[in-house]
Formats: C-alpha cells, sequence, structure tokens
C-alpha cells in the first residue's frame, strides 16, 4: 500500500519547469515507490539495478534511448554516468518540463557529473526516510517548524502526546518505509541486510574504499557520535586510519544520505564561536542498530538517550522543512566558554533559539544560554525547548516549552 508522501506536491511542481530532475537520498528511504506513483502509466520506468539494462546503458547509450525513450524515470543514474551527455543532448533538443526523473542513492559520485552534463537543465530535491505524520498517514499537515507561539500552540492543540514507549520505540526501529511501517519485518535483519549492500554497492564500488572492516568501525564510531561536535581525528584513530581518511569517509556519509553535518553560526563579529560542525546521523533506526542496542527500552534507559532524542528530533525538523522544498537554514551556537544552544533557525535574518531536552519537568535553566545571542549582530524571534511535556507550556514571554509531537 503506497504511503502518501510530503514532498509529492513540490516535486510535481518542480516537474512542471525542469526538463531532468534528480530524486536523491539515501537507499531504502522510497525515492523510487514516490516516482512510479507520481509517473501512473504515463512514464516509462527503467532501473539500472537491473544487469542486462546496465550493461546497454554503459556500452550503448544511443541504442539504451532509443529503446526507451521521453518521458522516462531511470533509476539508481549514478552507475551509468554514461547516460548523461545522451540526456543533455535530447533536452537540448527539446526541453519539455519533466522529460526525465532520475533517483540516485550515491550523490557523492553523482554530482560531479551533474554538474558537467547537465548544469542548468537539472533540479535537484533531496528526500529523506518518513517523517512521524507521514509514518501516520497524515503527510499533508507536515510543514516547516518555526517557533512562532501561534504554530506552537496549534501544533500542541492538534497533536496527541506521544508515550515515551512509543517515542522510543518509533526512534529504535527508524524512518526506513520497510521497517517504519511493518511490525513483522525484523528490524535488526533489515538493519544487517542495509549495511552490507551499503559497503558492498556504494562503498566498494563507488567509492573505492578498500578495507571495509575499519570503515564499518568508522561508521560505528560515527553512530556512536551523533549529537556531538565532530571529532576526525578522534574518529579516525577508533577506526585505524589517518584524519586525511576519515575526512574522506565522512564526505561519503554525508553525500550518500547517512549522516548530516549541522554548521556553526559564525560571524566575523563574534571570534569566540567554535567552528566545528555537530554530525547526526539521519535515520536514528540504523544508528541504534550500529551501537547495538537491543529494544526501545535499553535505548530509553541507556547512555545514549538524550543524545539519539536529539538526533531524532533534528531529523523530524529537517525533514519538515526538505520534504517542502525548502532549504533548512539550520545553525547551531557554541562558544568558548561552552554555552551552547543546539539548534538556530535563521530566517529573515532572525534567529529562533530552539534546545531540545529529554526531560518532562522543563524550567527557564534549560534555557539558560539564550541569552548569549544578545550579542550577536542580528535580531531574536521567539524560542522553543522541545521536550517531553504533554502540553505546550510558556517558560518566559518569548520561550514555550513544546512536546515533540508539535514538531
Amino acid at each position: 500500500m503506497y504511503v502518501p508522501r510530503t514532498l509529492e506536491g513540490f516535486f510535481a511542481a518542480s516537474a512542471e519547469h525542469f526538463p531532468v530532475l534528480l530524486l536523491t537520498g539515501a537507499r531504502q528511504v522510497g525515492k523510487t515507490t514516490l516516482l512510479k506513483h507520481l509517473s501512473g502509466e504515463k512514464r516509462a520506468f527503467v532501473t539500472l539495478d537491473d544487469p542486462l539494462v546496465l550493461e546497454l546503458a554503459r556500452n550503448d547509450p544511443a541504442l539504451f534511448f532509443q529503446r526507451y525513450t521521453p518521458p522516462l524515470l531511470i533509476d539508481e543514474i549514478q552507475y551509468a554516468p554514461e547516460l548523461l551527455p545522451h540526456i543533455k543532448m535530447a533536452v537540448d533538443h527539446d526541453r519539455r518540463p519533466g522529460a526525465f526523473w532520475l533517483t540516485g542513492s550515491q550523490h557523492f559520485h553523482l554530482m560531479r557529473n551533474l554538474s558537467e552534463s547537465l548544469a542548468g537543465r537539472v533540479g535537484i530535491v533531496q528526500m529523506l526516510g518518513l517523517s512521524r505524520l507521514e509514518s501516520a498517514g497524515r503527510a499533508a499537515d507536515s510543514r516547516p517548524f518555526v517557533p512562532w507561539p501561534e504554530l506552537v500552540l496549534e501544533r500542541a492543540a492538534a497533536e496527541a502526546p506521544i508515550p515515551l514507549n512509543e517515542l522510543y520505540r518509533l526512534i529504535w526501529r527508524g524512518s526506513f518505509p520497510a521497517v517504519a511501517l511493518h511490525e513483522a519485518v525484523d528490524r535488526d535483519l533489515f538493519h544487517s541486510s542495509y549495511v552490507q549492500t551499503y559497503l558492498q554497492r556504494d562503498v566498494r564500488d563507488l567509492a573505492k574504499v578498500g578495507d571495509e572492516m575499519a570503515f564499518l568501525r568508522f561508521l560505528r564510531g560515527a553512530a556512536a557520535r551523533t549529537g556531538q561536535l565532530l571529532n576526525l581525528a578522534e574518529l579516525g584513530r577508533d577506526a585505524g586510519v589517518s584524519t586525511g581518511t576519515a575526512r574522506s569517509w565522512l564526505s561519503i556519509l554525508q553525500a550518500s544520505g547517512i549522516v548530516y553535518l549541522l554548521e556553526p553560526y559564525f560571524t566575523n563579529v563574534t571570534k569566540r564561536l567554535v567552528k566545528t560542525p555537530k554530525l547526526y546521523f539521519l535515520d536514528t533506526g540504523l544508528c541504534a542498530y550500529l551501537t547495538e542496542w537491543s529494544s526501545p527500552e535499553t535505548l530509553e534507559a541507556g547512555a545514549m538517550s538524550g543524545a539519539v532524542l536529539e538526533t531524532w528530533t533534528i531529523g523530524e525538523l529537517l525533514k519538515g522543512w526538505w520534504h517542502s522544498g525548502k532549504r533548512a537554514p539550520f545553525h547551531f551556537y557554541r562558544d568558548k566558554d561552552q554555552k551552547e544552544i543546539d539548534l538556530l533557525i535563521i530566517q529573515d535574518g532572525t534567529a529562533y533559539p530552539i534546545e531540545i531536552k529529554k526531560t518532562a519537568s522543563p524550567g527557564t535553566r534549560d534555557i539558560r544560554h539564550f541569552g548569549v545571542l544578545d550579542r550577536l549582530s542580528l535580531p531574536v524571534g521567539p524560542g522553543a525547548l522541545i521536550c517531553l511535556v504533554r502540553q505546550a507550556l510558556p517558560l518566559t514571554d518569548s520561550v514555550y516549552a513544546v512536546p515533540v509531537s508539535a514538531i
């Protein structure tokens, strides 16, 4: 059964303007399912996962496009970059919108070819796993979150509180549709197979990583540090590789949709801010699997409980923005006095501070660092403390405690 996605409206609207659209994201987030649903019977579909089709695409692209004509959906385009110059020629001959839809799971390999072949002709859309509202069949209700009081109160009133055990079940299973929507699917087996596929097809074949076991150690090390400041030297040391290799491997994780780097807010005026980004896994189920939490209950009671809640929250906020076709203007604040704010949403020149805490009894101490924003040279808007309260509560005149269900 098809589950509607928030991204549908934006993608369909973009198809009216671009001759080529690329939908990129990690494996198994539902890219092909979405585009096949939007295509209906009007668009031919071909997947480069098929070895015979892939051989034709690589060895005789001209014949490939005689056999498969637009409007066309090509799945996993990164396996045959030889097709891109021919798509360019076809588009230059006939620039009608929506002629080619493409999916790609490894845009770290693909983007150079796209920029060389299809500059100005391709729209690139990024997709993550299911949001909580999409999993509940309410994709239309998902939208970008900004902590304006009226929006916070509206959302909090419309959403039932999420019990703690249910919240950590969602976090533990993750947002890949195969496990998020089907309780009968063995979560460990799915993620084990996913890691093997990712390592063997995406990393070894396309990124030319020679030592798979070292890369797996690196992947586990990154998962254990979700929600923390990035320390490449420490990650490399744990995996037994150089800092340069760790940097290269991190770029693979980032560009293939496994991790997200949240950049610090920095201005030349403010010299005391830390410039190191924070690392977040984009799927908490994969993160929990790699760090070997055997159940939602052990995850909730364990040492990573707060970090993984923060990771899930950042992921939900990203989905609200990205799946609405908007760039997420996200940063964090941290200075050398160790004063930190988990998230700053910078919109229209105004900073909206957000803190994320695993607490059901919030207080003003939890937002004590919001005051440091006064030293920045930009206006500061209303803020939020996203936590485990059951209803939205005012902490100050401009900051609400917001239940996780309201994001």
